[in-house]
């Protein structure tokens, strides 16, 4: 009988499902499901930087995606040997006692503190900078040294630290958080035992301080000085963590109903999308894979002897086994990516949103059509437009930090800005100078990597932007001076998860193997153009100063 696996694939916005063939990787069916709530941005509030889920949004999206890819392959229910689930992270959700996000709760359904607190969310700034003063001070272990050496807003400890402080009730009903992609795997297990359910070595290790030298979580010593509802909490986690090969459980019969599979179903242990993308991508020794969508993750992996016991500072963490079992998994990122020009889409939106489509003199039809129209063309006219601008004619610089930075340093704290606007500035020069910026962004990456010691040779772009934008690719190619292949797959981080699926369920040994048969070939390659180098290069240092500027000079709320 052949054999298929599942990845289920939660991005910030759409959960994506695969149904793939073990034997060669082939997707036979795909399916997508965009977050209702969240496309209402309810719960979310930008100008404080709060962005939070409904678990409801994602536990429809499971049902709803499994049950169509089962549909459109039309497979027999008991050739699907496994199932894994990748999410966005940090981001983790309170439960009850008896493992019921407190979302589900009565009298907590509509709190935003009780929801899922998303990773792009900051609203826990303060917590991170009292993270990261009490590592240095405190006088013990700094548990912040394998996650760059910057413990980040975006991160477990700090968001669970903010919600217990600004909502007594959800602290009080909260018995213990679990990352995203944790929760969706414990709601599918037949294990339902908080205790001894298999967390994600890969999200515990990158966001909750997680390491095996000083025993699994941070000391409760350390945690009560920052608070000691964290101490408290610590008893209801977790101390052991567990890699995606690995089996957290069967799928229990609520769900193998629900979804049409029986209980023979394995479920591996969850992990996050950009480390399963490098998978789906095969990753190997330096090569940095590029998730690129509305932020970034960089993710690379090396061999132990080669990291040591160096910690590599700056980036977001650096775990064993947290991409490939056996390998250092290291990751970077930028908070903020194709969010750049989003933000900037946005902008230029506000005209025809207010006053256009408000508009007495169209009718409706039209403004439906015009709207769809200006939706499918307004990023790609802005890109053709910018291209064409000569690399000698007045461009302005501009930072890409407009959620802040991720890496390398982070800092949360952090705006963006723009320098060099003249009257003779279009929406396409600056268009091309967000472009550069996020490129240049990426620069400072791979530069950091390269300084600590973490060779790169290769450097693979996988996600929405690197398959749709030959401008931004061309650009980042320049910009690295250095070759950039695109995964041709369009749903990476869910065949990744598939691989991790694979394992687990036993129909190869290890991930290396299976990624072998089952990755993602390359569709794209792009190349530096040597003139352009150079011109980018001094661009490069126009950014780096402004940046210097507005990070020590530029003080900011």
């Amino acid at each position: 009988m052949k054999t298929y696996v599942i990845g289920l694939d939660y991005g910030s916005d759409s959960v994506r499902a695969v149904l793939i063939d073990t034997k060669n990787g082939a997707e036979l069916a795909s399916e997508v499901f965009w977050y209702p709530r969240w496309k209402a941005q309810q719960y979310c509030n930008a100008g404080i930087n709060q962005f939070r889920q409904h678990p409801l949004d994602h536990i429809e999206g499971l049902e709803h995606t499994i049950k169509s890819v089962i549909a459109q392959s039309e497979v027999a229910p008991e050739s699907v040997v496994s199932i894994c689930i990748d999410t966005t992270g940090s981001s983790p959700l309170p439960l009850n006692k008896e493992g019921v996000p407190l979302a589900l709760v009565d009298g907590f359904t509509e709190n935003p503190n009780a929801l899922m607190v998303l990773w792009k969310d900051h609203t826990a700034v303060k917590e991170a900078n009292e993270i990261n003063d009490l590592a240095r001070s405190w006088g013990g272990e700094d548990y912040t040294k394998y996650e760059g050496g910057i413990y980040s807003s975006e991160w477990f400890w700090a968001k669970i630290l903010h919600i217990a402080r600004e909502d007594k009730a959800v602290k009080e009903a909260a018995y213990t958080w679990m990352e995203h992609c944790d929760y969706m795997t414990y709601m599918l297990v037949d294990n339902q035992d908080l205790a001894t359910f298999k967390r994600s070595r890969c999200a515990a290790g990158h966001k909750a301080m997680w390491h095996e030298s000083w025993g699994g979580l941070p000391d409760e010593a350390f945690l009560t000085q920052l608070d000691p509802y964290l101490a408290e909490l610590k008893g209801n986690l977790y101390s052991e963590t567990y890699t995606s090969d690995e089996i957290a459980g069967n799928l229990n019969e609520e769900w193998a109903t629900k979804l049409g599979l029986t209980t023979k179903t394995v479920i591996a242990v969850g992990t996050f999308d950009a480390h399963s993308g490098a998978v789906g991508a095969k990753v190997d020794k330096h090569a940095l894979v590029r998730v690129m969508g509305t932020s970034t993750c960089d993710i690379m992996v090396a061999d132990e002897v080669v990291i040591g016991a160096n910690c590599v500072n700056g980036i977001c963490g650096q775990v064993d086994g947290s991409v490939i079992p056996g390998m250092i998994g290291l990751e970077a990122g930028q908070s903020a990516f194709g969010d750049v020009l989003a933000w900037f889409k946005n902008v230029l939106s506000w005209p025809i949103d207010n006053l256009v489509m408000t508009s007495d003199i169209l009718s409706e039809e039209q403004k439906t059509k015009l709207k769809d129209e200006v939706e499918a063309n307004f990023i790609r006219t802005l890109a053709v437009q910018a291209e064409q601008i000569p690399l000698e004619e007045a461009v302005p610089i501009a930072l890409d930090w407009v959620n802040g930075r991720r890496t390398p340093d982070a800092n949360q704290e952090l705006k963006a800005a723009i320098s060099g606007i003249s009257l003779g500035t279009k929406a396409p020069h600056i268009f091309k100078a967000l472009v550069n910026a996020i490129c240049f962004g990426s620069k400072m990456i791979v530069d950091r990597f390269e300084s600590e010691g973490v060779k790169i040779d290769t450097v693979i772009g996988i996600g929405g932007v690197a398959r749709k934008s030959p401008f931004i690719m061309q650009t980042l190619a320049n910009v690295l001076n250095m070759p950039i292949k695109v995964a041709e797959s369009d749903q990476a981080p869910a065949l990744g998860a598939a691989i991790y699926a694979a394992v687990a369920g036993g129909v190869y040994s290890d991930v290396i193997e299976a990624s072998k048969v089952m990755g993602s070939d390359f569709e794209a390659e792009y190349f530096p153009q040597a003139t352009e180098v150079k011109v980018y290069a001094k661009f490069m240092e126009a950014y780096k100063a402004l940046a210097n500027f507005i990070e020590d000079t530029i003080k900011t709320k």
